[in-house]
């Protein structure tokens, strides 16, 4: 494991060691976030925003395989930036047991971009667990969250450590949505929000491989969850639940929306049961917002044509193959990508829209999203929390007022 001379340093909305150790709470490791597949393509994204925006007293470094793509990437960050120069540099590979427990055991939080996290995350996770690390990830696969929880759960709650996944668009704009929707109603009454999403982007070869590893592993994915529910304790005197939904023209929204079974609505979920604010019956439904019908009617026809080829090996390594992986949209394109989710929020006889939305959703407001996560969690004063939780659980109010510092929007459309 190699390591630089010093930490990097950047300009942020807090400055100073004082601002550092308000959020401290581990003591004797050198690093306060390592980002971790710091050389992919969201990763090389997410080490910018940090070189932008890590506070000054920050300590964070960089992890990867290979040190010469590590070293390219540090003179890459450098440039302009000279303070960057002795940025640390850490060497570990998933496939390496001992390389994750001494990356773990260097940081108070680690960032991963290494999917598909099924194959190549759990080593990672298992080591922070054991280390007592807070670890994050952008992964949207249902079948590693259960799997994490059912093996590594207990231990981080004995060590102290979060475990929190989908810290990019895939869960961040929709469970920190619910929350501030939530927050819009009254409380102690039973509560019914619906999400619709919209977006205009396009998907890098990461992307690309961990959804087509998703949708073809779905007998892993029940078994995972079956096993989930034998691990997961009951919800008592509440109710917290995410049911699929059937297609419908929403005439809150003026578009037809199709039920999206992605982890966002199960990460809503969990959050619901976690928190007593979300009220004693709790009720969320996910879906992708289209103008029209036909336009509804092709989407549901390649979202079953994705499903069904991914069972087949050979077409889905051949899908695959067509993107390479480290690979992604340019600067340009990103630059004309948006997202916005709306929400309709019911409770207590109030009636409540808002939106979350932002720039380009898979990539650059992602990386913003994995970076300010992991800041919050490193320097924020957050709620003792351990174990698998989501980001409404463990960061909450906190990140989203680091998302809205950062250029996401979270608003309150109007209220009946």
């Amino acid at each position: 494991m190699e390591t630089g001379a010093g930490a990097g340093r950047g300009p942020g909305r807090e400055s100073g060691q004082d601002a550092v150790e308000s959020g401290r709470s581990g003591v004797g490791r050198p690093y306060d976030v390592v980002l971790y597949g710091a050389t992919g393509f969201v990763g090389e994204l997410t080490a910018e925003y940090l070189a932008e925006h890590a506070p000054a007293g920050c300590r964070w470094a960089l992890a990867g395989r290979s040190p010469a793509k590590l070293a390219a990437l540090r003179d890459r960050l450098a440039a302009g930036r000279p303070h960057l120069a002795g940025l640390p540099l850490l060497t570990a590979d998933s496939g390496d047991p001992a390389s994750l427990r001494a990356l773990a055991e260097s940081a108070r939080v680690v960032a991963s971009t290494v999917g598909p996290y099924v194959w190549y995350g759990e080593g990672l996770v298992a080591a922070c667990a054991e280390a007592g690390t807070d670890y994050l990830d952008l992964t949207g696969e249902p079948e590693f969250v259960d799997l994490v929880y059912v093996r590594h759960d207990a231990r981080a709650r004995e060590t102290g450590a979060r475990i929190v996944h989908a810290c990019g668009f895939d869960s961040v704009p929709h469970d920190l949505g619910v929350l501030f929707t939530v927050g819009q109603l009254p409380e102690g009454v039973p509560l019914r929000i619906d999400g619709f999403v919209r977006a205009g982007a396009v998907f890098s070869g990461g992307t690309v491989a961990s959804a087509l590893t998703a949708f073809g592993r779905g007998p892993q994915t029940l078994r995972a969850a079956r096993e989930r529910r034998l691990h997961a304790p009951r919800l008592v005197g509440r109710r917290a639940h995410a049911p699929l939904g059937g297609p419908r023209f929403s005439t809150e929204t003026g578009t037809w929306a199709l039920p999206l079974p992605t982890l966002d609505p199960r990460v809503v979920a969990r959050s619901a049961a976690a928190l007593e604010r979300y009220g004693p019956d709790f009720r969320y439904r996910h879906y992708a917002s289209v103008r029209t019908l036909p336009m509804a009617l092709g989407g549901t026809a390649a979202l079953a044509a994705t499903l069904v080829t991914a069972q087949v090996p050979p077409v889905r390594r051949w899908l695959m193959d067509r993107y390479a992986a480290g690979s992604g949209p340019s600067a340009e394109r990103r630059a004309r990508s948006w997202f916005t989710v709306r929400f309709v929020g019911e409770g207590g006889g109030r009636r409540v829209f808002t939106e979350v939305s932002g720039g380009d959703p898979g990539y650059d407001e992602t990386a913003k999203m994995l970076a300010e996560s992991a800041l919050c969690l490193a320097l924020d004063p957050l709620p003792k929390t351990a174990g698998q939780v989501t980001t409404a659980v463990a960061m909450g109010d906190a990140l989203i007022s680091r998302l809205r510092a950062a250029g996401l929007r979270f608003r309150v459309a109007h209220t009946e």
